[in-house]
């Protein structure tokens, strides 16, 4: 994912979210199932990075 073309943390979160739920469910091909865990993963990242940033500007002084 390009950093321009990066979702928000709620877009990312909800599709995180549905990942998750399609990988419990299941039926998918070895392949289906790995190129939704690696762009789960992403995702996961980049919830990651909104959190960190949130968490930085409410406590700036905090170290990480």
């Amino acid at each position: 994912m390009a950093k321009s073309e990066e979702p928000g943390y709620e877009q990312a979160r909800d599709e995180l979210a549905s990942i998750a739920s399609q990988l419990e469910r299941g039926g998918q091909s070895l392949e289906e199932s790995l190129a939704l865990w690696e762009k789960g993963e992403v995702l996961a990242q980049i919830c990651e990075k909104w959190l960190n940033a949130a968490s930085e500007r409410i406590n700036p002084d905090q170290d990480s």
